[in-house]
């Protein structure tokens, strides 16, 4: 790991420095996390994850997402071989996209019709661009701290991003309806689009599921100003309820942004929408060089089929909350309280008083070395991967971590 001078992590590390800006990009840069984390991995099986000086541990972060049924799911892995003997990147896309399109309206409530792309960002800016097509508008309601991506108008930094790409971005407070409809009036009739995401996830704060009332109120006032009720399932989506994370609640979007999970791990994305914003769909120009790649739609075409064979959600819900039971009784034992937000499947641990985070960080660093790899701020993932012996197995790691963090 990157605390040992000799590793091979630290020595790729090294190499990477001289030829990629910072090393590496983005939210995985495993300088954002506890020292001993590695950046690098030779392999994934099941829930468990192997980096490339061979430590292997399992994994609680699913590759932040995308790995819903397990690393390297046969089933998976199987479609994927046969349409890569077929092709992948080809002059248009193969019969695969049919399937999987209509897969995707059947499966999902409040899909009319379907449109594929690469990743989130792809998807929840398709999005926007949809709403404002179908509307003539150009304001666009997004929760304030809220992540729909990397793009100018979306990005979580400002750095080489200017005003003018957030001019029509105008924002209200996630589960807080006075501010939303603040913001409502705030567009001055130019509303074309309320985005949204499936829960409250911000990075390094407690979790927040949506309340109904929040839920209902965005559905009216988006229905009052004939604007897109946009749903943010890039994260969430397939986790929670496979015909959508709002179905229990009983509200469904306009349009839907889908990623992650969608493909186990093959990089794919997609937009849902109801039949109101077809034809805004078919008039929008978007497109991008391996959009129609067919590999990564077989691999989400077995994917849906294998969450919906094993109820993929439930399995997940059932392991988060035995991770979370083992979690609250091992804080005790430490005399720590913990803080455990979000959906189960989808579990987020804070220390309490740890406003630094320096007691997450212990803990995460001393689990890690046990076998369990844990995050200290962002919310984890399980996978259909996850059962009992691995949820124990990391419970044991979390014993470790809550002895360091105690410590402190």
């Amino acid at each position: 790991m990157d605390d040992r001078p000799n590793s091979i992590d630290t020595a790729l590390r090294r190499r990477a420095a001289q030829v990629i800006p910072g090393g590496l990009w983005g939210h995985l840069d495993a300088a954002r996390l506890p020292a001993g984390y590695p950046q690098f991995f030779r392999s994934g099986e099941g829930c468990r994850l192997t980096d490339v000086d061979g430590h292997t541990v399992i994994d609680f972060m699913c590759s932040w997402g995308p790995i819903v049924l397990g690393h390297r799911h046969p089933a998976v892995e199987e479609a994927v071989a046969r349409q890569a003997a077929l092709g992948d990147a080809m002059n248009g896309p193969g019969e695969v996209l049919v399937e999987l399109a209509e897969a995707l309206v059947g499966l999902i409530p409040a899909a009319d019709w379907c449109l594929l792309q690469k990743n989130g960002t792809d998807a929840t800016t398709a999005c926007v661009t949809i709403a404002r097509a179908g509307t003539g508008r150009r304001k666009i309601l997004a929760a304030r701290g809220s992540y729909h991506g990397a793009a100018p108008w979306c990005s979580p930094s400002l750095v080489g991003v200017t005003a003018e790409d957030r001019a029509h971005i105008l924002h209200y407070e996630y589960n807080d309806i006075a501010s939303l409809e603040n913001a409502v009036d705030r567009a001055e009739g130019d509303l074309a689009g309320i985005l949204v995401a499936a829960f409250r996830h911000d990075l390094g704060r407690d979790q927040e599921m949506p309340t109904p009332a929040f839920a209902r109120r965005l559905r009216e006032l988006a229905d009052a100003a004939g604007a897109a009720l946009i749903l943010d399932e890039v994260r969430a989506g397939f986790r929670l309820d496979l015909g959508g994370s709002w179905e229990a609640l009983g509200v469904r979007p306009d349009l839907s942004a889908w990623s992650k999970a969608i493909a186990n791990g093959h990089a794919l994305a997609a937009v849902t929408g109801a039949e109101r914003f077809r034809e805004a769909a078919s008039a929008i120009f978007t497109t991008g060089s391996f959009w129609c790649a067919a590999v990564p739609m077989a691999a989400a075409l077995a994917t849906l089929a294998v969450l919906q064979r094993c109820d993929g959600p439930a399995h997940m819900q059932a392991m988060g909350g035995r991770l979370r039971a083992g979690l609250e009784a091992g804080a005790a034992r430490h005399g720590l309280v913990i803080r455990q937000s979000g959906p189960p499947q989808m579990p987020l641990v804070l220390l309490e008083g740890d406003a630094d985070f320096a007691r997450g960080n212990a803990f995460c660093a001393a689990a890690l070395r046990a076998g369990a790899y844990f995050h200290p701020k962002h919310n984890m993932f399980l996978s259909c991967a996850h059962g009992p012996t691995e949820i124990d197995e990391a419970l044991e790691a979390a014993e470790a971590g809550f002895a360091a963090a105690a410590r402190l």
